[in-house]
């Protein structure tokens, strides 16, 4: 992966607090996978960004260098690697992924 390559991806994992490296985008996702994920993370409450993959070749193979995860999606929360799909699915049955999203957000806004 090229340097510039990393330093894009890793100013997108830092600058926002839910992020996801998905094929498609979260109105027209292209896999069942990222399907899958957005549909979970929308559930949510928060607002997250994503990545379209197959917009730019170099984030779609850098991405699985950065995290060395070989699949897509992959999903990021306040910087940290999460998981993908799989991992999504099993966080979010066990309660597990809302409190870490809430969490990145703490602090922002008046909470009821």
């Amino acid at each position: 992966m090229s340097q510039s390559t990393h330093e894009k991806i890793d100013s997108l994992v830092k600058n926002n607090k839910v992020l996801i490296f998905m094929k498609g985008t979260p109105q027209f996702p292209q896999c069942g996978f990222s399907a899958a994920s957005v549909q979970i993370l929308s559930s949510l409450g928060h607002p997250f960004e994503a990545v379209n993959v197959l917009d730019d070749f170099e984030i779609r193979q850098g991405i699985k260098e950065y995290a060395n995860w070989p699949t897509i999606p992959q999903v990021y929360v306040d910087g940290e690697f999460v998981g993908g799909c799989d991992i999504l699915i099993e966080m979010h049955n066990r309660g597990e992924l809302k409190p870490l999203v809430d969490q990145a957000f703490e602090g922002e806004g008046a909470k009821a």
